[in-house]
């Protein structure tokens, strides 16, 4: 049994996601079993939603979070920190069941920094998932514990972005 790696995607740049969806579709071509939970990403609509059914039955994702915790809150930080420690036990079964191959759990290192899920509960799960898992932690401001670990770290460094010049998401680019 081939050991799962614990890989993180994180920095100031776009493309974190995007790594960890191209990760997906090298899985889904294996047939593995992958499953992406959204922390922060909230009943929104994206492409990668959309393509989720396409990819299916391999390909799964599960938006957990109620939006945006920064960007134009819309609810109390209160409520995204209950919603995300009452989700946090559902996923850590979900790791711990043994049931796929790849799991993401995107976003995950924004739900830390934002002080919704403490880090050392990430680091411990880290530390007990099932040995062949590939486990992939996505979003800014990843945490010097779990970074330290993890197998594989990349930092996607921000040079240039829309966003610069008051530029929104685009759909197909950014969601």
């Amino acid at each position: 049994m081939e050991k799962g790696l614990v890989i993180i995607y994180t920095g100031d740049g776009k493309g974190k996601t995007t790594a960890a969806l191209g990760l997906v579709l090298r899985a889904a071509g294996y047939k593995s079993k992958v499953l992406m939970l959204q922390f922060i990403k909230g009943t929104w609509k994206t492409g990668e939603l959309e393509s989720a059914k396409m990819l299916a039955p391999y390909f799964e994702i599960r938006q957990l979070g109620i939006g945006f915790v920064t960007w134009h809150p819309k609810r109390p930080f209160e409520e995204h920190r209950n919603v995300a420690q009452k989700v946090w036990e559902e996923v850590k079964n979900i790791v711990l069941s043994d049931a796929y191959d790849v799991i993401i759990l995107d976003e995950i290192n924004n739900a830390t920094r934002f002080n919704l899920i403490p880090v050392q509960e990430v680091v411990d799960l880290v530390k007990r998932k099932p040995a062949r898992l590939h486990l992939v932690l996505t979003g800014r401001g990843a945490a010097q514990e779990v970074i330290e670990a993890a197998d594989l770290v990349t930092e996607m460094k921000m040079i240039k972005h829309p966003f610069e010049k008051g530029e929104w998401a685009r759909k197909i680019i950014d969601y």
